[in-house]
């Protein structure tokens, strides 16, 4: 298991996730302060794509440097704002996660396993 290679790969997930949110909050504040801004910021971005975060702003920057600058100043005070709470919140989250599953399972294979027809209280009625 290359563990380096596992971070370095959620990294790159989690800012690119960053970038979508800080879209869409300059989306939001744009269609409160500059409604035709935030029509070609959502069409741009529509047309760019936002998967890859680092593509997206690149492309961004050379049609519009400064909707650029937001976003990536969104996204940085995202990153300071979240960083500190979301290792804690991943692992309680996974740790719960796999506890719910393994409860499902287990009902499941507890449900499975009993073969008997009828229910005792039926067999009960037809002895009687």
């Amino acid at each position: 298991m290359d563990l380096k290679r596992v971070a370095k790969d959620t990294a790159k997930v989690l800012t690119n996730y960053m970038t979508y949110q800080a879209l869409r909050i300059v989306l939001d504040q744009l269609g409160e302060t500059d409604p035709p801004q935030a029509l070609w910021l959502h069409s741009f971005s529509a047309n760019q794509g936002v998967q890859d975060g680092d593509a997206y702003l690149q492309a961004l920057l050379v049609e519009k440097q400064e909707l650029a600058f937001r976003i990536m100043t969104v996204r940085q005070l995202l990153a300071e704002e979240v960083a500190d709470f979301l290792p804690e919140m991943v692992r309680s989250n996974i740790q719960q996660s796999n506890m719910e599953y393994r409860r499902q399972y287990l009902e499941r294979m507890t449900q499975l396993s009993i073969s008997d027809p009828a229910s005792p209280e039926q067999q009960a009625d037809s002895d009687t």
